[in-house]
């Protein structure tokens, strides 16, 4: 049985993805459940995270977010039994990639997947799901009536914000990065309330979002990453693409939200002091704040549950790739690490 893993090089700069022989799993005890993996989702490997938090391997598993049938379960599993299907997003620290025919994971990390909802689909929208609704719901309480700009709306993140957003009764804004995504987001029913083309570099951001809210600015901002320095430090695709943070500064209307996805957000005292007068928060959108803090399990799988439910009733309607077999999950993945996919991208076993 074979597994995807990824290793460093010497310089700690290039990845290399490999596929390993896995000896047989060891019987299944206590709260743990083995998984036949139907599909798994494939998604960038956040490295200088994995430093930070002291979960360098010489072999790190790759593929998290998995669907498939409960195979066995240990003897203290009290929410799933043999042949259950299930969906879940493995730890951090697991040792098992879910690019793997069969894994074991933690009672804790799987729901129940709906039966009308098919495999790719289930471990296709799980993560950002998860981030949509962090970022919407417990960063920023978004409600009927709010307005939402969402950055990158035909991103993968983007197309489930937006839709969860369309959902709690928001007025939605979003941006494009390209005349394809520009025309995929004005597709969309409920449809968005202004579509912002950044793709030639020249439209305003702050101005179009001020012009739809009439000068009062927007409620909520999900950004899709910032510029923070001048136009001669940042790259030119950087420049063309993303707003400055005084833009989303500038936007934002009073007692509005700014979730950022930046991790280096560096904000000077005049842009704190315009923040502070207009009464607006920063919050940091990580994607892995439910792995670490056990004691708020509880509401992760209440997130879990949400997303299940709406992916089956159409609330989320993901825009997944083609599902690709296992052979090719290397060249794949390699595709995803540099950030070159738009789609998401799913194995099927």
């Amino acid at each position: 049985m074979k597994g995807l893993y990824f290793q460093k090089s010497s310089t700690n700069e290039e990845i290399t993805f490999v596929f390993q022989e896995r000896e047989n799993l060891p019987v299944i005890e206590d709260n743990y459940v083995k998984l036949q993996v139907k599909a798994c989702a494939l998604s960038q490997i956040n490295t200088k995270l994995l430093a930070e938090m002291k979960m360098e391997k010489d072999f790190f598993p790759v593929g998290r977010e998995i669907a498939g049938i409960v195979l066995d379960v240990g003897s203290k599993v009290s929410f799933f039994q043999p042949d259950d299907e299930v969906v879940g997003i493995l730890p951090l620290d697991s040792e098992d990639p879910g690019l793997c025919e069969v894994v074991r994971v933690h009672e804790h990390y799987l729901v129940h997947k709906p039966e009308k909802v098919t495999w790719t689909e289930a471990a296709g929208t799980i993560r950002d799901g998860v981030r949509a609704y962090t970022a919407l719901h417990y960063l920023s309480h978004v409600s009927p009536g709010k307005s939402v700009l969402i950055m990158d709306g035909a991103s993968a993140l983007g197309m489930i914000a937006i839709q969860l957003a369309h959902h709690r009764g928001a007025k939605v804004i979003s941006t494009a990065g390209s005349l394809e995504d520009k025309q995929c987001l004005e597709r969309l029913r409920p449809s968005v309330a202004r579509v912002i083309d950044v793709s030639n570099g020249k439209a305003h951001v702050a101005e179009s979002c001020l012009e739809e809210t009439g000068g009062l600015g927007v409620d909520i901002v999900l950004d899709a990453g910032v510029r923070l320095y001048s136009k001669d430090d940042e790259p030119a695709v950087k420049l063309q693409l993303l707003p400055h943070k005084h833009d989303i500064i500038t936007l934002l209307g009073v007692g509005g939200h700014w979730v950022t996805t930046e991790e280096n957000l560096q904000l000077d005292p005049p842009d704190s002091h315009c923040l502070f007068l207009k009464g607006a928060t920063v919050a940091f959108l990580n994607d892995e704040v439910w792995n670490l803090s056990n004691v708020q399990q509880g509401k992760y799988l209440c997130i879990l549950k949400d997303v299940m439910e709406k992916l089956s009733t159409g609330v989320f309607r993901p825009q997944l790739d083609e599902p690709i077999p296992l052979y090719e999950a290397k060249v794949s993945m390699e595709v995803v690490q540099k950030n070159q996919g738009r789609k998401k991208q799913v194995v099927q076993f």
